[in-house]
């Protein structure tokens, strides 16, 4: 009987350690320590709490520097090559790295940069993961949106400059004088920031019909279009559920086949180890 080979020692560590590392335990433990530093990076910018304590924020900063590194490194041990084909590990990896480049003389700016860290939050909370996922399926549908928006905008510029930038008034001038001024006028119009007693009113005093053009800018603007940046985004994310549902019933699925397997090879081989007992028993008698 010919005995299977065991397992690499090497490989089976690895395969615990990545284990290890999917495991709830140690994300919850690196989630706490963004968190951890978040906060540590916002008292950063109090100089009372500075001048106090900043001997030790430093400190905590630095370890969770060095336990951020050593999850790196855990992983790149574990992943080896296809450490790089996640997009999450290499942004991980580049926000590690930025944090340990000196923050004096030239890179002085990178010492603002390390509240970065906080975005590693998007690579290990899975909803955060599926959030950019969505956004990032959403991007070719919001660029159709986004070409007639910029359609709609160039023509109501033209349109406003026409209409109101000849008038000889001060606030005209500012607001309609140009296409790009019109331009900015009009995007602060869509925002709904102060556009009724700030723009439209005083447009009003001047020209009576200007309302005929404004109400349906807005409505064109921020109810209909806006809207269909949200749409677009919520379809998205029903996609992405979707994939995710999908892939983790293919996994659940392709473990239980694999158990049932595992169990049937063991059955097989309890049968046959009876066989050869029987059998050596036999010659023995």
């Amino acid at each position: 009987m010919v005995r299977p080979h065991p397992m690499p020692v090497s490989l089976y560590n690895r395969r615990r350690l990545v284990n290890f590392i999917e495991g709830s335990i140690f994300v919850t433990i690196i989630t706490s320590l963004i968190i951890v530093n978040a906060v540590t990076l916002g008292l950063e910018t109090n100089k009372s709490f500075i001048t106090a304590y900043g001997g030790v924020l430093c400190i905590i900063d630095n370890i969770i520097l060095v336990m951020f590194s050593f999850e790196i490194l855990l992983k790149f041990y574990c992943y080896r090559i296809y450490f790089f084909r996640s997009g999450w590990n290499v942004f991980d990896l580049f926000i590690v790295t930025t944090s340990w480049l000196p923050s004096a003389g030239p890179f002085a700016i990178l010492r603002a940069l390390r509240i970065l860290r906080v975005l590693r939050l998007l690579s290990v909370v899975p909803s955060l993961r599926r959030v950019i996922s969505a956004i990032g399926h959403s991007i070719p549908g919001m660029f159709s949106v986004i070409g007639v928006l910029v359609l709609v905008f160039y023509i109501s510029s033209v349109l406003t400059t026409k209409l109101f930038g000849h008038y000889d008034n001060p606030h005209m001038q500012e607001w309609f004088g140009t296409i790009g001024a019109s331009a900015y006028t009009l995007f602060q119009i869509m925002t709904l920031e102060s556009w009724s007693m700030g723009i439209v009113r005083p447009t009003m005093k001047l020209f009576p019909f200007a309302w005929l053009f404004f109400v349906p800018f807005i409505i064109i603007t921020s109810f209909a279009v806006l809207n269909l940046f949200i749409g677009i985004i919520v379809d998205s994310m029903q996609n992405v559920n979707k994939e995710t549902d999908l892939d983790s019933g293919a996994i659940n699925h392709e473990e239980k086949c694999v158990h049932e397997r595992l169990d049937a090879i063991q059955c097989e081989l309890a049968e046959l180890k009876v066989l050869i007992t029987s059998n050596h028993n036999n010659r023995l008698d």
